[in-house]
């Protein structure tokens, strides 16, 4: 089993709407080598720390699991998405999601500062790596279990 660390800008879908949901596409991503982790090396029950992104306290606030393998993105062929891509055919789509299930909200956020604070732990962390703008990057199992120790950390 792999992990993950998944953003998502609050405002367009949160850890609170994916609760409601329970289970949710992971849509709209356009970034080839965040697209490639998700068609080469997701796979169902792997884990997700889910991140809110681009919002005033930046942070993991919650837990989530891959629930389907890769399947094309059905926003790239819908000319109205702002994810319509006129160079994807469905013979051969240039882009694909996997669901996301809820597992659990975070009792408090673990914040992107408290994360930066830990890159000595934590060792090469995408997240924390300088320019790195993913929305999709793996997450090693020590790294994931020593964030989510930072959950019950004073």
């Amino acid at each position: 089993m792999a992990m993950w660390l998944m953003k998502s800008e609050p405002e367009e879908f949160s850890i609170e709407a994916l609760a409601k949901v329970a289970r949710e596409p992971w849509s709209g991503v356009r970034n080839y080598q965040a697209r490639n982790f998700m068609r080469d090396a997701m796979r169902k029950g792997d884990k997700v720390l889910f991140y809110h992104s681009n919002c005033a306290q930046p942070g993991v606030v919650g837990i989530a699991e891959v629930a389907s393998a890769a399947y094309p993105d059905p926003t790239q062929f819908d000319p109205d998405s702002e994810y319509y891509d006129p160079k994807s055919t469905p013979s051969a789509p240039r882009w694909l999601l996997v669901d996301i299930a809820f597992v659990r909200q975070l009792k408090r956020v673990i914040t992107l500062d408290e994360i930066r604070n830990q890159a000595g732990q934590l060792g090469d962390f995408a997240l924390i790596r300088r320019g790195n703008r993913l929305s999709v990057m793996p997450v090693s199992a020590s790294q994931y279990q020593h964030i989510l120790a930072l959950e019950h950390a004073a």
